[in-house]
């Protein structure tokens, strides 16, 4: 496989663009690259139906890249490495990610640990024609652990995943209990919303939770409940729980009752929920509003449309928090960078006619690092703001 030029981008991801056209090369496979030149530039994943035509694996010398089996067990167990002896991450929780992506140095794999479960989680054709090595690797890390695979409906799409190499479709897997920071939740693996937990909040759940005591809380787009169940374990005077989703909203309340939390659930739309806040006395308003929502940009096509939404709910938002209160806003959408999120935020509280101060920048946990070329591996990105009286 060779690049176009002698000029190599960083970053895990080499375009189309930058990639002559190579005939007889299996999409998925593992290949040697070269610059124009001739010379050795590294391995990576080659996927010809993909824009991102090649994923690195590999950079600046030959490794052990044909037995694939062990350099990807070499590759897992540095990041697992992280997670439990650097990290010590067993010490409060049983679910974190294992594997992040471009962020440890495999591009298009994501594992999350949720119990005695790993979820895998495929965004590229070439790790999921390697997803045999990836198991195998994971067991030696975790042994008797049950393993789920899944490629997200976009990966499918976006890599021209053939059905012949997704994985089989069979009975939904049985609920069970995960642990975090000293509260119970069921999850479903690979059930719901991504790998059927959000393990990137864990350290903002706890931190907000801190704040809540004795204040009144709101908790938008609650899912499962994490936000609100810290927040009530911390003291809060009362917390109500939002969500559309029946399914996340029944096992919010399953974890409420078995960690004996006394939790407000409610089956509605965000957005109606804070017009009709904004209409209410102030003194009726929560002190503290938490608003996580899903991914509104799900990519750069859909940019500018996603933006204006999180300008209307940012701005419903701090309308309806108690002057003197808390608010705590949270992007998920990749294509959306930090300045960016911060400017639609004080614009919102511009509309919203409130003055604010910028208390905390909010980020995923230390399981979900980034390497210094590519900061879209820190997608998650949120701000605590106090509102002024």
């Amino acid at each position: 496989m060779r690049l176009a030029s002698d000029e190599i981008a960083r970053g895990p991801w080499v375009y189309a663009r930058r990639v002559e056209s190579a005939e007889g090369v299996e999409d998925g496979a593992l290949v040697a690259v070269e610059d124009a030149s001739g010379r050795f530039v590294g391995h990576a994943l080659y996927n010809s139906g993909s824009d991102i035509r090649l994923r690195w694996l590999a950079r600046g010398r030959k490794n052990a890249l044909d037995r694939p089996a062990e350099f990807l067990g070499g590759r897992l167990r540095a990041a697992d490495e992280l997670r439990r002896r650097v990290l010590r991450l067993e010490e409060v929780t049983d679910s974190y990610r294992v594997a992040h992506a471009e962020g440890d140095d495999l591009p298009g794999l994501v594992v999350d640990r949720l119990g005695d479960v790993l979820v895998c989680e495929y965004h590229a054709l070439g790790f999921l024609r390697l997803r045999a090595e990836v198991e195998q690797a994971l067991l030696r890390l975790y042994p008797g652990a049950a393993i789920v695979a899944r490629v997200p409906d976009g990966a499918q799409r976006s890599e021209r995943i053939e059905a012949r190499w997704l994985p089989e479709v069979g009975a939904p897997r049985a609920e069970h209990w995960i642990n975090e920071h000293g509260l119970a939740f069921p999850v479903q693996a690979a059930g719901g919303h991504k790998t059927g937990w959000f393990c990137d909040q864990r350290d903002n759940r706890v931190r907000l939770g801190a704040l809540a005591r004795g204040r009144s809380v709101l908790d938008l787009f609650c899912n499962t409940g994490g936000f609100a169940l810290q927040a009530a374990r911390a003291g809060a005077r009362s917390v109500r729980a939002v969500d559309l989703d029946e399914k996340a909203l029944e096992r919010a309340r399953a974890a409420a009752e078995r960690n004996r939390l006394a939790v407000e659930f409610v089956h509605a739309d965000a957005f109606d929920v804070l017009r009709a806040l904004a209409e209410e006395r102030e003194s009726e308003r929560p002190e503290l509003v938490i608003c996580d929502p899903h991914k509104l940009i799900p990519s750069r096509t859909h940019l500018e449309a996603g933006r204006r939404k999180y300008l209307d709910l940012f701005a419903l938002g701090l309308s309806a928090t108690r002057p003197g209160g808390l608010f705590a806003a949270f992007s998920c959408s990749g294509a959306l960078e930090l300045e960016g999120f911060l400017g639609i935020l004080f614009q919102a509280a511009r509309r919203a006619e409130r003055d604010l101060r910028l208390l905390a920048i909010l980020e995923a946990g230390p399981d979900q690092p980034q390497r210094p070329d590519w900061p879209r591996s820190r997608y998650l990105k949120g701000a605590l703001v106090a509102l002024d009286r």
